[in-house]
């Protein structure tokens, strides 16, 4: 039978997935990796998806799609989670074809744009990495979130290009005797990790939102 326990979260890079507004995270200063112990759960990148969603000022022109999930393991100890952390491949990076609807415009093309030095640099930046600081049980009569069934509270640092900040969101995780699931969506501000278009506050910048929507739906199997 399965419980629903503290446990890991994931991710992160340009935007995220469909649907309504989520549960802005709390961002701070890098903090220390916590310590991982128990048993190792490594992450199924087969079975886990990744999703990004950003639009322009207004809600015009939304674009999402998704981004691989190349490495990662989480650990766990006692029924709840010590520790973990995983790998996005930017270079992964796709758009979903029905969010660009322009007839000049393919999302090939916006794939590129993304990857290029104008955001996420990926060729010199293929990686962004999430790292696991600390987690804490969620208190439903103390705190309100967008994600129905919401068990946790996830911290860890995240990684994009060369800048490093600590984010915290809510998180729903399952663990089973094989395996551990989690899902969490929630809104960074790109501009944090210092991802502009061209310069801070120039108009081309300013017609896309900061905020960035992540969604993951994540599964870690024991070995």
């Amino acid at each position: 039978m399965k419980q629903t326990v503290p446990a890991f979260i994931l991710l992160l890079t340009m935007a995220a997935c469909g649907g309504a507004s989520t549960d802005q995270a709390k961002t701070e200063e890098k903090k220390e990796a916590a310590a991982a112990t128990g048993v190792a759960y490594t992450i199924d990148t087969t079975a886990t998806s990744v999703q990004w969603r950003a639009t322009h000022k207004g809600g015009f022109a939304p674009r999402f799609g998704t981004i691989k999930v190349t490495d990662g393991s989480l650990n766990v100890e006692n029924g709840a989670l010590t520790g973990g952390s995983f790998e996005v491949n930017l270079n992964s990076l796709t758009t979903d074809p029905a969010s660009v609807t322009e007839k000049d415009k393919k999302s090939t093309d916006l794939d590129g744009h993304l990857k290029s030095a104008d955001f996420f640099d990926a060729a010199n930046h293929p990686t962004a990495k999430f790292v696991i600081t600390g987690v804490t049980a969620y208190d439903s009569t103390k705190e309100k979130s967008l994600l129905p069934g919401a068990t946790n509270l996830i911290s860890g640092n995240l990684t994009l290009k060369d800048s490093t900040l600590n984010i915290t969101f809510p998180a729903q995780v399952t663990i089973a005797e094989g395996d551990v699931t989690a899902k969490a969506k929630f809104i960074i501000d790109r501009t944090a990790w210092g991802i502009n278009y061209k310069t801070e506050g120039s108009p081309e910048n300013w017609v896309i939102s900061k905020e960035v929507e992540i969604g993951f739906d994540l599964k870690a199997v024991k070995k």
